[in-house]
């Protein structure tokens, strides 16, 4: 009888398990203009990590839909007292979501300098801060290492007085020429990061101190210059203007 029921059991945790993904949210990017303001929002102003551009808002010339795709376009010119404007979008207070995949088919920029993301951070970054929110990056590209993709997640230390983070990379040898698709799977139990379908990084779950991924998230797409990290080696200012392109982005989560 106890062999039974725990068949019975097994058989159970395995048919939730193998519950086919639905989608929740997405964008296809079919339209023309602005991007669609029920979905996304914007990131205004110089935000994070020393980077000298600025993030403007409902401006064509740095985002915009065409051609089937999200175009987000980092330019070198004056405004507001920076030297290069990009975007940021994000999704915060319009869509937020807890566990599932995501999938963001993209062509990314190069040039030296450039720092194109997509990425995840807690809906209650603005009542608990950062790295207490937590943040997934799904894909980040720096140009001095033009075939590389890192995969990075990000949360507060045990002893909630610091930062850790835990990440991977995998090499596309062709990230700047064509479109691949970069995604996250997301459950209670592991992280997984993945382009084109194959994991290259998995975090598993690491017990309540270690494991700060319990939340709704909300989605950033930006594209960013210079900084601490992708300026290390300059910024090549003749390249400009690039494009960072995201053909569509959608959320699944098991019903």
């Amino acid at each position: 009888m106890l062999l039974l029921a725990s068949a019975f059991l097994y058989t159970n945790i395995l048919a939730i398990s193998e519950t086919p993904y639905k989608l929740v949210w997405s964008d296809e990017f079919n339209g023309r203009g602005r991007p669609d303001h029920k979905k996304w929002d914007y990131e205004y102003g110089k935000v994070r990590n020393n980077e000298p551009q600025f993030y403007t808002r409902n401006r064509r010339e740095n985002a915009r839909v065409e051609g089937g795709n999200l175009v987000l376009e980092a330019r070198k010119e004056e405004f507001e007292g920076s030297h290069y404007t990009g975007a940021s979008l994000i999704t915060l207070n319009k869509f937020h979501f807890q566990y599932g995949k995501v999938e963001v088919r993209a062509k990314l920029p190069g040039g030296m300098g450039t720092w194109p993301a997509i990425w995840m951070m807690g809906a209650d970054r603005p009542q608990v801060g950062w790295p207490r929110c937590a943040e997934v990056d799904i894909m980040e590209h720096i140009a001095y290492e033009p075939s590389t993709i890192f995969g990075t997640l990000h949360q507060i230390s045990p002893d909630g007085k610091g930062h850790v983070s835990k990440g991977g990379t995998t090499k596309i040898p062709d990230a700047t020429e064509q479109f691949h698709v970069y995604g996250l799977e997301w459950t209670p139990k592991a992280m997984k990061m993945m382009v084109d379908d194959n994991v290259y990084f998995e975090y598993p779950y690491q017990g309540p101190t270690s494991w700060t991924f319990d939340r709704p998230m909300y989605l950033l797409i930006n594209f960013a210059i210079g900084g601490a990290w992708a300026g290390k080696n300059g910024i090549d200012d003749s390249c400009f203007p690039q494009k960072f392109l995201i053909d569509y982005v959608r959320v699944y989560q098991r019903s």
